[in-house]
C-alpha cells in the first residue's frame, strides 16, 4: 500500500503544545512501529523531523529554540 498523508495530533514532550501534522504513512508502518519496530524502519520515507515529531511531537524548531546558543 502507497504512503499517504495521515493527519497525526502529538503533544510536545518539549512543551506541552499539541499540534496535528499530516504525514505520509500507511496504518501498517504504524502498526509495525507500535509493535516494536525502529522507527527508521517502519517509515523509511519520513526525514528524520517528521519521525521526531511522529515519536514525541517535538518540531524542528522547538529542538533549536531549546538548544539556541549551544555549540556543535
Amino acid at each position: 500500500m502507497e504512503p499517504k498523508p495521515i493527519a497525526i495530533t502529538r503533544k510536545s514532550l518539549a512543551t506541552g503544545v499539541t499540534r496535528t501534522r499530516e504525514l505520509n504513512i500507511t496504518q501498517a508502518q504504524i502498526d509495525a512501529y507500535l509493535n516494536g519496530a525502529l522507527i527508521q524502519n517502519a517509515f523509511p520515507q519520513l526525514d528524520a523531523d517528521d519521525r521526531e515529531f511522529f515519536k514525541t511531537g517535538i518540531t524542528s524548531e522547538e529542538w533549536e529554540a531549546m538548544f539556541a546558543g549551544e555549540e556543535e
